[in-house]
């Protein structure tokens, strides 16, 4: 019998016909719709008279243009308004469970969908979302599609896909303390590059990865695609399992113990073949932050700006154009470089786990004063838990106020913009030109150095605050 990774087990499993020289019809166990990408692809069905294949297979929630304050209020917004209605039409004409705004289940499509139990080991997953590929940490084929792709879902259950070359990295030694899963992946794509993965789909896999917890792993495979993978997944293991155990339901399934013994199962064979193997020293990474507009533009946060690109073009003119937006030159060190806005949240750390690390920094402190906070929690259940474990009360102590869950300064999309020219440390997944808002800058770092960020109000190292923190 053939040898086969982890990615081939599930895609070949999921296949319903393969087209000669072309791509695979893909079956697909759960798709996640919300907002913004969804509109149009409801308007094609009615234009075409057909419905929802399989409704019980999508769930939706609004998550990208939601306010994260007074969501007891009609969205100020017509556009963001406009969008969050037609998805409650649309679900409600087909059928489709809505977790919609001040639903006690909402919250970012990536971080719900996990903590609710609709994300499982050995799934087919889309979304009209490119950070679908967060659920890859539950060892599932994940990753986002565009609107026209969307239709297609909602008709068939299906997707044309060409199925892509497959890429393991692996991470051996031990994490040194105050470095988080963020600081991990950051470190990777800077080394690779923004594209450096393009065409495949990554394997994490390794000590270091097996040793990380359930949220850091999303984490991780949330930013895969920030690396030009298609996306990212994890081998489910007992972290997986212990994981879903905790959940107080789990849809669709009626003996886990069951489950979990199939589960297992889903793994590389040892002898599998990669199109690309890739090994990094989990040891050697530091505290990460972003200088340019791309993820790629990473560095430690102690290190100097590169004085040329990854390419070793000294001064090319995409490089220095990046950093002539930054407001940065080549050879410039970052630390202690003022800082005006702090965002965590997203569905890169917008989980409970990323809560308690900021709290870690911040318990006893203040928030500097020229520091704007926006801290978003995921979902709803974030929020509760941030309540239940006296995290409200903490943040509000050091001087911080807590929103309502949302997308929030992730992407603009709604009013939780950072002002044209102001630095923001984000704990997102992009720092495109103008994505936190109109001639923004955006610095991307793990909790741990926002926390840092917005306590001394520059960019600081987060080792200088802790002594222990979880992975």
């Amino acid at each position: 019998m053939n040898s086969k990774t982890l990615f081939d087990k599930i895609w070949d499993s999921h296949v319903v016909r393969s087209i000669e020289d072309g791509p695979d019809v893909l079956y697909i166990d759960r798709h996640y719709i919300h907002e913004v990408t969804s509109p149009q692809a409801f308007n094609g069905l009615k234009e075409r008279g057909i419905p929802v294949m399989r409704p019980g297979k999508t769930l939706a929630t609004a998550d990208h243009n939601i306010p994260t304050k007074d969501q007891h209020l009609a969205i100020r917004d017509q556009l963001s308004r406009n969008q969050v209605e037609r998805l409650s039409e649309n679900c409600q004409k087909y059928g489709i469970e809505l977790f919609g705004l001040n639903h006690l289940k909402n919250g970012i499509v990536h971080v719900i969908g996990p903590e609710l139990g609709y994300t499982l080991p050995g799934m087919t997953i889309v979304c009209g979302d490119s950070h679908t590929s967060t659920h890859g940490a539950f060892g599932t084929i994940a990753f986002g599609i565009g609107t026209s792709e969307v239709e297609m879902v909602l008709a068939t259950q299906c997707i044309l896909q060409q199925k892509p070359k497959k890429m393991r990295i692996t991470l051996d030694g031990e994490v040194q303390n105050g470095i988080t899963s963020k600081d991990i992946i950051m470190h990777i794509i800077s080394e690779i590059s923004a594209s450096g993965a393009t065409g495949y789909f990554v394997e994490y896999a390794g000590s270091a990865i097996r040793c990380l917890s359930m949220e850091a792993r999303m984490t991780i495979c949330n930013m895969s695609i920030e690396m030009g993978a298609r996306g990212g997944l994890i081998a489910p293991d007992e972290t997986t399992f212990s994981y879903l155990k905790r959940l107080s339901s789990i849809p669709g399934i009626k003996d886990l113990k069951s489950s979990i013994n199939e589960w297992s199962n889903l793994k590389s064979d040892k002898d599998s073949v990669f199109d690309r193997d890739l090994i990094f020293d989990a040891g050697s990474i530091k505290p990460m932050i972003t200088y340019g507009t791309n993820p790629g533009m990473g560095m430690a946060i102690d290190d100097s700006i590169p004085m040329t690109d990854k390419s070793g073009n000294e001064a090319s003119s995409s490089f220095i154009k990046s950093l002539d937006y930054m407001g940065f030159k080549p050879g410039m060190k970052l630390l202690g470089h003022p800082v005006d806005y702090v965002f965590i949240g997203s569905c890169t750390n917008g989980r409970i786990e990323d809560f308690r690390a900021f709290a870690q920094i911040i318990k006893g402190r203040k928030k500097a004063a020229n520091i704007t906070a926006l801290i978003v929690p995921g979902s709803k259940k974030v929020e509760q838990q941030m309540l239940a474990e006296g995290l409200m009360e903490l943040y509000k102590d050091a001087g911080f106020e807590v929103r309502q869950p949302g997308c929030s300064s992730c992407l603009a999309m709604n009013e939780d913009k950072i002002p044209p020219g102001k630095y923001a440390v984000s704990t997102s997944n992009r720092n495109f030109e103008g994505r936190q808002g109109p001639g923004s800058r955006t610095l991307l770092a793990s909790p741990l150095t926002a926390a840092a960020a917005a306590i001394i109000g520059m960019i600081s190292d987060p080792r200088e605050f802790i002594t222990e923190v979880k992975k």
